[in-house]
């Protein structure tokens, strides 16, 4: 997936040579496969039998998508960057990662989709880290 993104921001007239590129190019991807594993998760919650026992979960999933899936769109676009929005929207993502991925640990020894979903929260939330020390 990281070789699609990083043949973009090379493509792009603005993009190309940006110095932390795979940086940038892994924290996309890190994104929209936290939006998608998180999606997931709150419809496998959804069809779970206690269902009322894991609204919480799935709350924090949805949450979690959403703010993920605006966070790769935003480091998508390299024309005329913002970077206080990239690091306070990075920041935000770190955040919401960190909380979905304690949540769902705390369902990952009953639930699958639970302890997958919690890999990928931590996966982006280091992700994210990494591209907001890059942008330091």
């Amino acid at each position: 997936m990281t070789h699609h993104i990083s043949a973009m921001l090379n493509a792009h007239p603005r993009g190309a040579g940006t110095a932390g590129q795979d940086t940038l190019a892994e924290c996309i991807a890190a994104c929209f496969e936290c939006a998608q594993s998180c999606t997931a998760c709150a419809d496998a919650c959804l069809g779970e039998k206690m269902v009322a026992d894991l609204a919480a979960c799935i709350r924090t999933d949805l949450d979690c998508a959403d703010i993920c899936a605006a966070t790769g769109s935003i480091l998508t676009r390299q024309t005329a960057t913002n970077t206080d929005i990239t690091k306070a929207v990075l920041e935000a993502c770190r955040t919401a990662c960190a909380a979905c991925a304690e949540e769902c640990e705390q369902h990952a020894g009953m639930h699958e989709h639970c302890r997958i979903c919690a890999e990928a929260c931590r996966r982006c939330e280091t992700a994210c880290t990494e591209l907001l020390t890059a942008l330091a």
